[in-house]
């Protein structure tokens, strides 16, 4: 499990120290303060860590780095994402139990990361990121667009997991939690999400009945894609989930069974990063915290002061987001009373 990370002139990351994690972490702010930033920047560590010496592949540490930063941002060259203005390099640590994984390099770098270090073992697990935009719908198009066009546009995040959906299921026995998770999302869908593997295509199925996957809603195709990843096992107890607004295209009822589901998977061992600015996503982690007396650090961002470290199980964090949801209420009581 990640148990800490230090951002130092990282894009809009300019100095950002998080420690204490959990196996449920949440980072808030408003829109361009740097969420999705965050999450990516812990994506692609885990990702290098897991991909370093896996199977056949001889590229080294650095050189596995380069090509998920390069691929997951998206810079005309890795020496772009420092800061604008830093003197200082960019600088990026991350612990993972006893072990660290660090690395640093200058604006005018292009590929050769020469500082770089890590003690952790090589990794099994397959970590993923659950952007907020659903990918069954586009599977085929990412899939061709990065792998026979080489081209920018849907980055390594998008990439991996259309790679995770292709995996075939697995029978047999799963993990308890794993099998109870994958009820709870089954039945939150009303039905199940299937690929057709002669037609190439997904399609959603309730009862006797099969729809194409394009006249699905958005919400049920995000839902269904983390049902999925359980079935065909890429995801372990040891993998970490990064979400990005897990609230986009579901509706709170949907939210609060999501975060009721992911509970149960944190408890198993998966760790999960949410990256959200919705105030009805925070107060049902915080009512998770309160009720399992869970730790769940958060990272808030406001304009005024940058980036803060809290815990919900302490309260609710100070956050614009917070003070216009509790604002916007109390005017509705006083607007109800009068």
């Amino acid at each position: 499990m990640i148990e800490s990370t230090n951002l130092r002139n990282f894009g809009p990351m300019h100095d950002v120290a998080w420690a204490g994690l959990g196996p449920i972490n949440l980072v808030i702010g408003e829109n361009g303060s740097g969420k999705t930033f965050l999450l990516k920047a812990l994506y692609v560590a885990m990702r290098t860590l897991e991909g370093f010496r896996r199977g056949a592949d001889q590229s080294s540490l650095a050189d596995i780095l380069w090509q998920k930063l390069y691929w997951t941002f998206q810079p005309d060259r890795i020496g772009d994402l420092v800061t604008k203005g830093a003197d200082a390099p960019l600088a990026f640590a991350m612990t993972l139990g006893e072990e660290a994984f660090s690395y640093q390099f200058g604006k005018d770098t292009t590929k050769q990361i020469s500082q770089i270090a890590s003690s952790a073992p090589r990794l099994d697990s397959n970590s993923v990121f659950l952007p907020a935009k659903e990918v069954l719908s586009l599977h085929s198009v990412i899939l061709e667009s990065r792998e026979q066009d080489k081209a920018f546009g849907f980055d390594d995040t998008y990439l991996d997991l259309a790679r995770a959906l292709r995996v075939s299921p697995t029978r047999g026995r799963n993990f308890a939690e794993f099998a109870q998770s994958r009820a709870s999302l089954e039945e939150l869908l009303n039905g199940k999400v299937e690929y057709d593997t002669d037609g190439e295509k997904w399609y959603f199925r309730r009862g006797n009945q099969k729809f194409p996957i394009g006249v699905t809603s958005e919400g049920t195709k995000k839902i269904a894609i983390l049902d999925t990843l359980l079935g065909n096992r890429y995801l372990s107890p040891e993998s970490v989930i990064f979400i990005d607004e897990p609230e986009s295209a579901l509706h709170p009822v949907a939210i609060s069974k999501l975060l009721d589901i992911i509970g149960v998977l944190a408890r198993r061992g998966i760790q999960f990063f949410v990256a959200s600015h919705s105030y009805f996503v925070v107060k049902k982690l915080f009512l998770i915290a309160q009720q399992e007396g869970m730790s769940i650090p958060i990272m808030s961002h406001a304009a005024d002061v940058g980036w803060l470290a809290a815990d919900l199980r302490d309260g609710m964090p100070d956050n614009p987001i917070i003070d216009e949801s509790i604002r916007l209420y109390e005017q509705e009581v006083e607007v109800s009373l009068a």
